[in-house]
Order: structure tokens, then C-alpha cells, then sequence
């Protein structure tokens, strides 16, 4: 959820240094070597003292805070949010600061926002036509449209005032918002200031937002979904100040870590779910909810707070009290949530490392649609995830961690995730899902709550570089899903990134989200897959997890940039990474290596009695020529054969005979030999091994290892593992020598045999050449078909079906 270009700036801008990067100074003017295997330390910011060179936090490392204390009120008939907020903001940077800038991410459904103005027409247009023909809008588009005009979006912003009650001058940009102070804040130093704001909360199904509400005309309620909901501070960061780029709805944010208070007044019977703790359960949560909460924390299976019946009939109700539900939250840097009388909800308490460890509450709130599915699975993806990302990372630093039902597909906020898939009402009342909602639901639930550790406390900048919390997060999603059930597609494979790796319409990982022209192949499956097989095929697990949590935990709750997470996996595991990073993330180049030739070579003994017999029977070994196959067929006889008195010496000796001049040099040849060399010549002569020489091309232009599998006429088979760093010299062709056993004869080689590298052709990795197993499906040829036209004779007779006739008469 992230510019054709590199985006350099946003890499190297330390404001300590007054330096950019600076351009190679190594130039190649000879010849056409390419280094594939070049540090890339020349395109990565120069460490400083914020970031090291090991890519850890440096000493003077710093982040900003910002603590909120909120109180907010929801009208749900009205489906409008009203809200005061005070903000403490406090300068731990070494610079002064003459204002602050907000994200205004509601501002992006107003008219005249940049991300409106500069949306493209998606419907096929046919140029140049002289009668163009009709194109496509969906309902979906008029949909839209429609609730766009209708109603009054973006935010209404007043009372800013610092905390001495003084009016501060405001300028909206878009979806950004500039507070100028009244005096400048220093480094060190804490300003305190409030606002009040208003908006109207978007239908999500009709506009397609990551929040909103959804309507459900069965029953007359709604699911409301709040994020993105309340101005927030933008990062202003060591890297880059302020990261004050518009919110154009592919880039997402990065945020700032603090405290909530938050106060949530809705109907006084829905149930709300937030990031944090519930701080006054007693006022919003019967004593029975209460106990079955409690009794939640140690169950083997998931508890229900208000069950499915109690839902129900919560639905029929609808009232005009209001409850305010009291939540805090420490170190987040966001907040969410949702509020619905709809909801049922479940929870199930998660001891990570034991009984006696911290206790996290997982939970569920879904409403009647979300069926047995939900009851089933969320809760229970939401513990497994917590178990298999920890492993890899670090304790669930939060008290909860929630799956909430609704409109938006997928979507993760601190301790509070939004996610989609439900059932579907049978004619005889029944809900029953398909196996695709099932896999959607589990694997839905997994990325989001993963998302809660990337990016959410490891704390990437989203708007810059998508890759580093999706690719990050689909890569663990992959290892979580296939240890809940491998064989579920999780899509991360490296056989899954194959099309699009040798597709045309990409850009490189390393790109902004706005710009990126395919988001899912390229944020997601790409660097997953990527860092899939860093761990299984290059570096190895162990060498790997290590690497990769000392990764996350340096960055815990703290901002990481790209620079940062592939100095920390080099510096960590041991291993050069260089040509790694560069080639899968800097390049739109793929993997295709041919393995081109196979030599089988034996080596010379320089004996003539043993050489110049192996040459004979070569000779003999070669095919007749088809001119003597036909004449021997035919009866003809040589010449030779028909006048057997004509003869000389050659008739008797071939040229392999062997004279006294060949064996004379042959022992001079033994006595020039040093006795190291004689001792080794021999032996290479008594074993007698095979060398085959294996001739490889690199057709996709990104250097991989060589993954090879030998198969051998005894029918064993043996594996081999030759590092990238095969290709340092030339990037283009190598040959490698493989030596065998006597009798160890290789029958066939395959590279990369189980499709763990990427390759985008499996077919030139076989040698011999392998027949191309396919299918040949049989149709019935259609005749073709003019264009239909109206028999309105005809047509005119037809009767207008019962009930139709009103709907046509309204239409007019």
C-alpha cells in the first residue's frame, strides 16, 4: 500500500551532514565488464551519527514524540464524527522548529485534493476513430461518483490554539496542514496545542477508502471503521525533516510513536474496539462480559463476550444514549477503531513463552455475516501469528491484538486490524463459505496482525518505501501461513514471482509508491519472494534469523530506512550481500540462467599405446556415412576388396599404430617430470576420473547461485551449490568444472531442479534438453456471428413480466 526513478534523496539526506550522495568515483572506460558485484555502500547514505555503518541506531539517534488526548463523538445517523484533541509535541531533534506540519488524510476525498484531480480515466477509448464507438463505466464508478457529489467531504478544522490559548495561524496543503508556532521550539523542549474537527465518514463500499462506514439494508445498521480519522503529526525524521509528501492513497505514512487518551461516545449499544486498553470497562461492559473476559484469558479456545444471539438481538434495537468508551494506549504511533451494534465478540488470552509471561488478549468483532468462518479461524490466526512472528522478531509488545470485520479488505493500526472476508445466506438461512473466503480470511488475518509488529513498532517509512513494511510482512506472513497449512497458495514462493519478474510493465522495488506501476507483484510477492530465498537458498536459516531479528530488534520502535535493514542483514550474518540488494532491488532484471552445454573430457595419459587406442575406438564410434551404408546395402565392393593382391604397410597398420618414436617421447617425457609432478600425473592417470565441463549463460541479467542437480547412469543423484559469486568476472558466460568418479558417469543435469531461484525459464536449465510435457484441448469452431439486430416487429409483442412494469414506468 508505494517514482519510476531511485529515489536517492530520500535515502542519504542526514541533516546533521552537508553532504548527498555523492557519485561513483570508479568509472569503467575499457571494454564491456559489467560488476554486478559492486559495493553499494556508493548508492547508500553515508553513516553518521545517527545511523551506523552496521545499521544500527548510532549514538546521537533520535525520533520525535507525541502524545494525544482526544474525545471524539460519533453520529451514526448523521454518519459524522466530531472531535477536540490536545497535542503535546516534544522536539527531541537538534534543530529548532518554526512549525509543525499534520496529515489531513481525510482531506484526500475532497474535490480538489491532488489525488482527485489527477485520477485517470481506466475505460478503453478507441482514437482516431471517426464514429467513436461507446466505452465502459461501471456502476461501481457512478457509485462513486455519486456519494462524492452528494455529500461534503474532508475535514472542517477549528480553534487551533496553542495551550495559552492563543490563536496559530494554519495552512492547508492538500491532505497536509502547516501550524506556524507562536515561537520557535527548541531542541529539547515541548509545545502543547488543540483543535476541533468534524468530518463526514465516507461509505467505504462506495468510495473505497481504508476506513468508512458500510450500510446493510437487511437490518438498518452499520459498521463503522475509524482510521486516518484524526489530524496527525507527520514524521520529521533525520533522513529526510519532514516527510511532508501528500497522501495520494497507494503510500501510505509514517508516523510518530506517543501516548492516547482517547474518548469514543457512540450509541449506548454498540460495542467498540480500539487500540489500547479499555480503561472504564465498568461503565460500558456488563459484569456477565466482564467475567467471560476473564474467564477468556486462560481458554484453550475462544470465548465469546456478547455471542451471536446476543448480537442478534442487540441489532432489532437501536437507541439514543450514548456510552463513552475510555481507551489508553502507550508507545503507539497511531490509533483505530471501530463501533457497531452488529458485533458479536470473541477472545482467547495468549501467554507468549508460558503462563507465567506477559498475557496478550487476541479478539474478534464481526457481526452475523461473518459466520462460522469467523468463529472458527480469526481469533485463532490471530494467536498463531503472534507465535511465529515473535519468533522471528520479539515479544508482542502490546495487551491486545484484534481482527474486526467490515468493509475495508485488509488493513492493520496498532493493536487493531480491519479484515474482510465473510459468508454468504443460503436460500434455507444457512451461511456457508468457499474455500477461497476461507484461505482469504486466514491469510488476511495473518498479514495484518503481522503488520502490527512491520510497521507498526519496527516503524518503516511507508509513503517512501512500500516494500519495507509489505515485502517485509509478506515474506513472514509466507512462513506463518505454510506453518498453519502449506498447502494453501501463500503466494510467496519464488515460482510465484516468475511472470511478473519477466514482464516489461514493472519498475525497480527500490521506488516510490506513487509511482510503482504494479503495487501487489512489486511491494509484496517481489520482496518476499526475494528475501525467501536469501533465507533458504543463499544464506541458510540459521544464519539468516539471526540476522533478521537482530534487524528488528534494533528497530524496534524506532524508524528504519532501506540502507538500514540491508547493512544490518550483511553485518549481522557475515555475508556480502551487495550484488543481492542491488540486482533484486534496484533493477528490474530477472533470473534466467541456461545452462547452454555439458563437456565430457578425459584426460590424456600421454601413453601412446593407451591414447592412440582410445582414438581408434573414437574413430569407430563415429556413424557410418550414409553414401557407405547404402553401397554396403546395395552389395557394392570396394576396390580394395575386389583386388586383395594389391597391398602395402598401411593396409595392415591404421594411423593410430603406435611406433618406437611415440613411446621414446613418452618415457622422455616421464623423466622431465619433477617427483611431485610424476606422483601427481600418475595418479590422475590411475583414477582416470571424468571432467565435465558445464557451460552457463545468464540470460536475465541478475546473478543468482547455481543450483545444481547431477543424475547419474547408476540413476543416483547428487546436489550442488555454486554462490552467485561464480558471475563476478563476467556476468554473462562462466564455465564450471565438475570432476566425477571412474564409472561415475553423468547421465543429466538440471539447474535449479526445485524452482527455488526465480527462474523465468525452466526449460533451457535441463541438459540433455527435456520434451516440454503440455495439453492440446479440443473446441467446437463457432460460426461468426454478425451483429444482432432488433426485431422490434417482433420484440413489440413481448409482455411486460409482473412487476417490471412499475420499475419502467419509475425509470421514465
Amino acid at each position: 500500500m508505494k517514482k519510476a526513478v531511485l529515489h536517492l534523496s530520500a535515502l542519504v539526506l542526514p541533516l546533521a551532514v552537508s553532504s548527498a550522495v555523492m557519485a561513483s568515483s570508479v568509472e569503467q572506460t575499457k571494454g564491456s565488464f559489467v560488476d554486478k558485484f559492486r559495493q553499494l555502500d556508493e548508492a547508500l547514505p553515508t553513516p553518521n551519527v545517527y545511523r551506523s555503518a552496521a545499521g544500527a541506531p548510532a549514538e546521537n539517534y533520535w525520533q520525535q514524540q507525541v502524545n494525544y488526548d482526544i474525545d471524539a463523538k460519533l453520529d451514526e445517523k448523521k454518519r459524522r464524527l466530531t472531535a477536540s484533541q490536545t497535542i503535546e509535541y516534544k522536539n527531541n531533534s537538534p534543530h529548532t522548529l518554526k512549525y509543525l506540519w499534520l496529515q489531513l488524510d481525510q482531506n484526500i476525498f475532497k474535490s480538489d485534493s491532488i489525488a482527485e484531480m489527477t485520477s485517470t480515466f481506466n475505460g478503453k477509448t478507441l482514437q482516431g476513430d471517426p464514429q467513436p464507438k461507446s466505452t465502459k463505466l461501471s456502476l461501481g464508478q457512478l457509485r462513486r461518483q455519486q456519494f462524492m457529489a452528494d455529500n461534503e467531504l474532508g475535514y472542517q478544522i477549528a480553534n487551533v490554539k496553542d495551550e495559552d490559548g492563543k490563536e496559530l495561524k494554519v495552512t492547508v496543503v492538500d491532505t497536509l496542514m502547516r501550524i506556524d508556532l507562536n515561537e520557535p521550539l527548541k531542541p529539547g523542549k515541548d509545545v502543547e496545542f488543540s483543535m476541533d474537527f468534524a468530518f463526514n465518514i465516507v461509505e467505504e463500499d462506495a468510495v473505497g477508502a481504508r476506513s468508512g462506514y458500510e450500510h446493510f439494508e437487511e437490518d438498518g445498521n452499520d459498521i463503522f471503521l475509524l482510521a486516518q480519522w484524526f489530524p496527525r503529526l507527520a514524521a520529521y525524521t533525520d533522513y529526510e525533516a519532514w516527510t511532508n509528501k501528500a497522501f495520494l492513497g497507494s503510500g501510505e505514512f509514517t508516523l510518530e510513536f506517543g501516548n492516547y487518551d482517547v474518548e469514543l461516545t457512540v450509541p449506548a449499544d454498540h460495542i467498540v474496539s480500539a487500540t489500547g486498553m479499555l480503561d472504564n470497562p465498568s461503565s460500558v461492559l456488563t459484569s456477565t462480559q466482564r467475567k467471560r473476559l476473564e474467564q477468556a484469558e486462560d481458554a484453550k479456545r475462544p470465548v465469546f463476550i456478547v455471542t451471536e444471539e446476543e448480537a442478534l438481538e442487540n441489532e432489532k434495537e437501536g437507541t439514543d444514549k450514548t456510552k463513552t468508551w475510555h481507551f489508553k494506549a502507550e508507545n503507539v504511533r497511531d490509533f483505530a477503531w471501530a463501533s457497531s451494534r452488529k458485533f458479536m465478540w470473541d477472545a482467547k488470552g495468549y501467554h507468549q513463552g508460558g503462563k507465567d509471561q506477559p498475557l496478550v488478549m487476541a479478539m474478534s468483532f464481526y457481526p452475523k455475516e461473518g459466520g462460522d468462518l469467523w468463529k472458527k479461524y480469526s481469533t485463532e490466526a490471530v494467536v498463531h501469528t503472534m507465535e511465529v512472528y515473535s519468533r522471528f522478531s520479539f515479544d508482542y509488545p502490546y495487551p491486545v491484538a484484534q481482527s474486526v470485520n467490515g468493509p475495508v479488505g485488509g488493513m492493520e493500526y496498532p493493536m487493531i486490524t480491519f479484515n474482510g472476508p465473510r459468508t454468504d445466506l443460503q436460500d434455507d438461512g444457512t451461511r456457508t463459505y468457499s474455500q477461497a473466503e476461507k484461505r482469504f480470511l486466514i491469510g488476511v488475518v495473518i498479514h495484518e496482525v503481522g503488520h502490527i509488529y512491520f510497521p507498526m513498532v519496527v516503524n518503516s517509512d511507508e509513503r517512501q518505501w512500500t516494500w519495507m513494511d509489505e515485502g517485509l510482512n509478506s515474506f513472514l506472513d509466507g512462513v506463518a501461513g505454510r506453518e498453519w497449512d502449506h498447502t494453501i497458495p501463500w503466494g510467496v514462493e519464488p515460482r510465484d514471482i516468475v511472470e511478473y519478474m519477466k514482464s516489461e510493465n514493472q519498475v525497480p522495488v527500490m521506488t516510490q509508491s506513487d509511482s510503482v506501476l504494479r503495487l501487489g507483484p512489486n511491494a509484496y510477492t517481489k520482496p518476499a519472494a526475494a528475501l525467501n530465498i536469501l533465507r533458504e537458498v543463499i544464506l541458510g536459516r540459521e544464519l539468516f534469523d539471526f540476522a533478521f531479528k537482530e534487524y528488528a530488534q534494533r528497530w524496534k520502535y524506532k524508524r528504519p530506512t532501506p540502507a538500514d535493514f540491508f547493512r544490518t542483514m550483511e553485518e549481522a550474518s557475515g555475508v556480502d550481500l551487495d550484488w543481492f540488494w542491488r540486482g533484486w532491488f534496484y533493477t528490474t532484471d530477472h533470473v534466467d540462467i541456461s545452462l547452454d552445454k555439458v563437456y565430457q573430457l578425459r584426460l590424456d595419459t600421454k601413453n601412446p599405446d593407451i591414447d592412440f587406442s582410445r582414438l581408434r575406438d573414437i574413430e569407430a564410434d563415429k556413424p557410418m556415412p550414409l553414401f557407405v551404408k547404402r553401397n554396403k546395402e546395395e552389395g557394392k565392393k570396394l576396390w580394395v576388396e575386389e583386388n586383395p593382391d594389391i597391398t602395402d604397410f598401411y593396409d595392415e597398420n591404421d594411423r593410430f599404430t603406435v611406433t618406437n618414436k611415440e613411446r621414446n617421447a613418452y618415457n622422455k617425457f616421464l623423466k622431465g617430470l619433477e617427483p611431485w609432478e610424476r606422483k601427481t600425473f600418475e595418479r590422475a592417470i590411475k583414477e582416470d576420473k571424468n571432467y565435465y565441463v558445464l557451460e552457463f549463460s545468464n540470460l536475465g541479467g541478475l546473478v543468482m547461485p547455481i543450483l545444481l542437480e547431477l543424475t547419474y547412469e547408476d540413476g543416483s543423484k547428487e546436489e550442488q551449490y555454486i554462490p552467485a559469486e561464480i558471475w563476478r568476472r563476467n556476468h554473462k558466460h562462466v564455465q564450471k568444472l565438475i570432476v566425477t568418479e571412474k564409472g561415475k558417469n553423468l547421465e543429466s543435469v538440471t539447474v535449479d531442479p526445485r524452482w527455488e531461484t526465480a527462474d523465468v525459464d525452466v526449460e533451457n536449465n535441463n541438459y540433455p534438453r527435456r520434451i516440454i510435457p503440455s495439453r492440446i484441448e479440443v473446441y467446437k469452431r463457432e460460426k461468426s456471428k454478425a451483429k444482432v439486430s432488433r426485431d422490434i416487429m417482433q420484440d413489440i409483442k413481448t409482455e411486460l413480466k409482473k412487476g417490471d412494469e412499475k420499475d419502467a414506468q419509475e425509470q421514465q
